[in-house]
């Protein structure tokens, strides 16, 4: 079975493995003891605060472990909101941040606060200057930032030291999302709050970490705990955060040149596919990127069947999309992209992938894509449809109706009747799946078609698409 989903959890490290089988002999004890078992365990603590720091970029004072990286984010935004309420009430978050951070900012705005979304481009990349104007734009005084430094689903890597500058001139803290990238090397930048995830670089579950510089205002939430600086409660699982910490060390003495091996491998992942599926677009920026992951979207197929049509061939491979059959919503990062909410397929390599994986991957997937493509009757060539005999005359149009469809049911039917119109002419697909909305308008960027948006119909939704090739 070949393993292809790093961004989702890293396989543990050999090195993080060893730390954690020693730790849980010498580091089981309460570190705040004073008697000699409980030494032994600060002791432990101390150095992997330490190593971790040292990772990080920072004091070791200035960072704590917390039970995940989800903690984390909650907890720093939470402390820096609160300890910022004189300063102002709103929050800056970019559109494709993970759903913690969205998470977060809901609930601050349930509570009275105000959020300011900054949009992303096609590639899924903050504009550099983007959270210098949301500043100036903003409603209120504003509390916090947040910036994610690598993109979970694409890849994709933000301007952070940037958009770090422009917030410290306005004097704002910036909080950066480091799970995706801390393993491969240290954020710069004049951030203010840093978070991440030890099983993203190969490190233990269940530890994350939170980095608050000094003279930030920081105020943790709910009851007090002495440990952790008070900014993390409980007693800490210290043989994972030992671990984690060993193996933080360990990927970043190796990172530089595996990242170069991984590059490679993701380039040829890159340039073969679209030559080998037909109907696929890379997403993601193709330089400004993460060296071992990388997303592409297959029109007319759905990334939950094509995800198990790989796991039946022994790929592990997570699928773009969030979309599932209990929520039925799309990604809300490739929502902000503007691409294929549908039919995406996340390759993530872990340390270690072998050329001979990656090959052996290509040479399967151009015949899962045609089997799931058939399956769902889509269009079998690239390329416009034939024009049809007996086709409308100019400005004339179909109807499409695809209600209680699920995409890419609509935009299978979609491409099946673009032919049946001259160009000039219009086809209305009435949908109502909220996939739609994002999924037609990508086929139409994606196939040079001019879509014309969309109206209220008595039924869910109709959208307009004119044909221009």
């Amino acid at each position: 079975m070949s393993y292809f989903d790093a961004a989702s959890s890293a396989p543990l490290h050999p090195v993080a493995r060893q730390a954690l089988l020693a730790a849980l002999d010498e580091g089981w004890a309460d570190p705040a003891r004073l008697y000699r078992e409980g030494r032994r365990a600060r002791l432990l603590l101390d150095a992997a605060r330490e190593a971790a720091a040292e990772a990080v970029g920072c004091r070791p004072d200035e960072l704590v472990f917390t039970p995940s990286g989800t903690r984390a984010l909650h907890d720093g935004i939470a402390g820096a909101l609160a300890g910022r309420r004189r300063a102002g009430r709103h929050l800056i978050v970019s559109a494709v941040e993970h759903s913690a951070v969205l998470h977060a900012a809901a609930a601050h705005e349930a509570g009275g606060g105000t959020v300011t979304e900054v949009a992303v481009d096609r590639t899924g990349r903050v504009a550099p200057d983007a959270y210098a104007l949301a500043l100036r734009e903003a409603p209120g005084p504003t509390a916090l930032a947040c910036l994610q430094s690598a993109n979970h689903e694409v890849g994709t890597v933000q301007p952070v030291a940037e958009t770090a500058e422009a917030c410290a001139e306005a004097g704002v803290p910036l909080l950066v999302d480091a799970a995706q990238s801390l393993g491969w090397g240290a954020v710069e930048g004049k951030w203010s709050l840093l978070t991440a995830s030890a099983h993203k670089w190969g490190g233990p579950a269940g530890v994350g970490l939170l980095a608050v510089r000094k003279g930030m205002r920081f105020a943790p939430q709910g009851p007090a705990d002495e440990r952790e600086s008070g900014r993390s409660p409980g007693f800490g699982n210290l043989p994972a955060v030992v671990a984690a910490a060993a193996s933080l060390r360990a990927v970043r003495a190796e990172a530089d040149a595996e990242a170069a091996r991984l590059r490679a491998l993701v380039d040829r992942i890159r340039a073969r596919v679209p030559e080998l599926v037909p109907d696929v677009e890379v997403v993601g920026d193709p330089r400004r990127r993460l060296p071992h992951l990388v997303t592409f979207s297959c029109l007319y197929v759905d990334g939950e069947t094509l995800l198990q049509e790989l796991d039946r061939a022994e790929f592990s491979v997570s699928s773009g999309s969030s979309c599932t059959s209990s929520t039925l919503t799309p990604s809300h990062v490739l929502r902000a992209m503007g691409v294929l909410s549908e039919g995406n397929i996340r390759v993530s390599l872990p340390w270690g992938t072998d050329a001979a994986e990656v090959e052996r991957f290509l040479e399967l997937l151009p015949g899962v894509v045609r089997e799931v493509r058939g399956r769902l009757g889509a269009p079998e060539a690239a390329g416009p449809p034939p024009e049809v005999a007996g086709a409308a005359e100019a400005g004339a149009g179909l109807v499409v109706d695809s209600l209680g469809k699920r995409c890419p049911i609509p935009v299978i039917e979609l491409a099946k009747v673009i032919g049946e119109v001259p160009v000039g002419g219009v086809v209305t697909v009435l949908s109502d799946d909220e996939a739609a909305r994002l999924d037609i308008p990508a086929w139409c960027a994606m196939r040079d078609q001019e879509y014309e948006g969309e109206r209220p119909a008595e039924r869910g939704v109709a959208y307009r698409v004119r044909r221009r090739t």
